[in-house]
């Protein structure tokens, strides 16, 4: 048995390695050999290590050419993949589906439409590479749209050929295919990767790009592309963030700091220049991006009636913000085409700026509108500058290390949840005119509950006997009368109670004051707990019920007599001088 247990988890300890993640299976169809499919979608690296080893395998398997399609949509990282294998194992042929364009079935534009592709032409050039033979690839020029010329492939020492196209995996080369790998990133990266790759390769301009992706690329994607990246046998996941490539980031320190206009011109050049700007920007959140964690936003800028596209991703290193970006000019029409491709609005943050900018760095003073405040930030190239003349200004110690969209995410969720919803409202019986926040609700709501419990107890105090025979006279009806009374006040107390405690919750994450008030205010409520106490025990215990149990029926007597006193504290409760100790803490609560 212990030999077994010791051999299972030699078992799982190898299962765990790169090299034993991949196994062999003999095809149906033929007498060749594939990988088992991988299920989990692996990371880059990762995914890179696998593919080798795969290919490793399947060559020592199978006989002549091992012929392997990578598929993916565009901006994937399909082609930087590729060379990576290639600068590992050089003597693999690559072979790109783009060359195999053919330019004459172009129809709209629709560079991304399955039948672009001389299937005849490439299926031929396989052919001949498995049969060893030597081919002819053609070669496709981007910028004339057209074939261009012809360049010679020979089968490879290594026989591993790599097919790679956003249509490798497409149903007449699958039965050719000895590996299929899948390559995805993410639409908002993908879309940045493919504009900066056309913008190189083809000399369009960005919003050309973007408009033919939202009209043609992503619908040709989700069509025809999607479907067949399901059958890859290894599923690779890009998670490349083009914004690292982005050099000479923008450093950012903002503060809400007041100063003044001479302040600003005195740390600045004479030569200096000054303006007044107002700007829309259009937050839009990429697609599967929590808003509340996003920090790559596409920003659409309206500024002086013209429209600019930023794409940017800030990071914080504290107290700077740390902006790459870029920058193009575009028509507001672009919108509807990112919309399309499954971006939203997020917000759209309206500023009045007045700006000063020397070579250095640039000083603005801004006016929030959503924010409802002023805020100035410094901003530049070389991030000890910057400093420096934060410092100058004087906002040194008074930073704040969000962006603006960051801080209008952070003041909705905290409105969202400070808000009082309209059945906590009149389960709490406030009058909206009379309070301006809910914090003074909760606070209100509390020091009524204490109010409430302390008139108890000194009913409870004051509250006697003449005579144990009156007492035994009207017990029963009392006793019916006040269970009737208790249990209504209790079930309302208890609502109450639950309401404001699931409400001081969702304070106390944003505030810690609140959450240090409330729990006070909860050890406040353990110590004075009671009951109004009877002669009947079976009513004690009812009414312990009702009150979830929280005050044990065992720390009172029933025992009566001709004192003022309906009932004693035991030795191991909460006694009248503990109470006493705190009636600071309860003219505090009360004030």
């Amino acid at each position: 048995m212990a030999q077994d247990h010791s051999g299972s988890e030699s078992h799982q300890k190898r299962a765990g390695l790169l090299k034993d993640q991949v196994r062999l299976v003999k095809r149906k169809d033929s007498d060749r050999y594939e990988i088992v499919s991988i299920q989990d979608p692996l990371s880059f690296e990762k995914g890179f290590f696998i593919v080798i080893r795969a290919c490793q395998l399947l060559a020592q398997k199978n006989e002549g050419i091992i012929l392997v399609g990578l598929a993916g949509p565009s901006g994937a990282g399909k082609t930087v993949f590729t060379e990576k294998i290639m600068n590992f194992m050089p003597s693999i042929a690559i072979i790109s589906m783009d060359d195999y364009n053919d330019a004459s079935r172009i129809v709209d534009g629709n560079f991304d439409d399955p039948r672009l592709t001389d299937y005849d032409t490439l299926l031929q050039n396989v052919q001949d590479l498995k049969a060893g033979k030597q081919v002819q690839v053609p070669i496709y020029d981007f910028k004339s749209s057209s074939r261009i010329g012809y360049r010679t492939v020979e089968a490879p020492s290594s026989r591993i050929v790599i097919i790679e196209g956003i249509y490798a995996l497409n149903e007449r080369l699958r039965p050719l295919l000895d590996l299929r790998v899948s390559v995805r990133g993410g639409v908002h990266f993908d879309l940045v990767k493919r504009v900066l790759r056309d913008i190189q390769r083809a000399g369009q301009e960005p919003e050309e790009i973007i408009h033919q992706i939202s009209e043609t690329v992503y619908p040709m994607y989700k069509a025809f592309i999607e479907p067949d990246l399901e059958t890859a046998h290894i599923k690779i996941i890009n998670k490349f963030n083009p914004f690292t490539g982005f050099q000479s980031p923008t450093y950012i320190l903002k503060s809400a700091r007041k100063i003044t206009v001479d302040q600003i011109k005195s740390v600045l050049s004479e030569d200096h220049t000054e303006n007044l700007e107002q700007t829309y920007d259009i937050y839009l959140l990429p697609p599967g991006e929590d808003p509340e964690s996003c920090q790559s936003y596409l920003r659409m800028r309206n500024k002086e009636g013209k429209y600019s596209l930023m794409f940017e991703e800030w990071v914080t290193d504290n107290p700077f913000i740390i902006s790459p970006r870029i920058t193009f000019e575009v028509s507001v029409r672009l919108l509807g085409g990112l919309m399309a491709l499954g971006y939203t609005i997020a917000t759209i943050l309206k500023r009045k700026s007045h700006v000063f900018s020397d070579h250095r760095v640039c000083v603005k003073i801004d006016w929030l509108e959503q924010l409802n405040r002023q805020n100035v930030q410094v901003q530049g190239k070389d991030r000890l500058v910057v400093k420096h003349v934060a410092e100058q200004l004087g906002l040194d110690g008074s930073y704040i290390p969000r962006t603006y969209i960051e801080q209008i995410q952070l003041e909705k969720l905290v409105n969202e949840v400070m808000a009082l919803p309209d059945d906590l409202k009149s389960k709490l019986s406030l009058d909206e005119d009379l309070v301006s926040s809910p914090i003074e609700a909760l606070s209100r709501a509390s020091a009524d509950r204490v109010s409430l419990r302390n008139r108890n107890l000194k009913s409870g105090i004051s509250q006697s006997y003449t005579t144990q025979r009156e007492k035994n006279l009207t017990g029963y009806a009392s006793n019916n009368q006040r269970f009737v009374d208790s249990n209504t006040e209790s079930s309302a107390m208890l609502a109450n109670q639950g309401a404001i405690t699931q409400l001081s919750e969702q304070i106390s994450s944003l505030n810690d004051r609140m959450d240090e008030f409330t729990t006070r205010i909860e050890e406040l409520n353990s110590k004075l707990s009671f009951k109004t106490n009877s002669p009947s025990h079976h009513n004690l215990n009812l009414q312990a019920e009702t009150c979830n149990g929280s005050v044990p029926t065992s720390c009172f007597v029933s025992g009566l007599g001709n004192g003022s006193l309906t009932g004693c504290i035991i030795p191991n409760s909460s006694s009248f001088s503990q109470l006493a100790k705190d009636s600071p803490l309860m003219d505090e609560v009360n004030s």
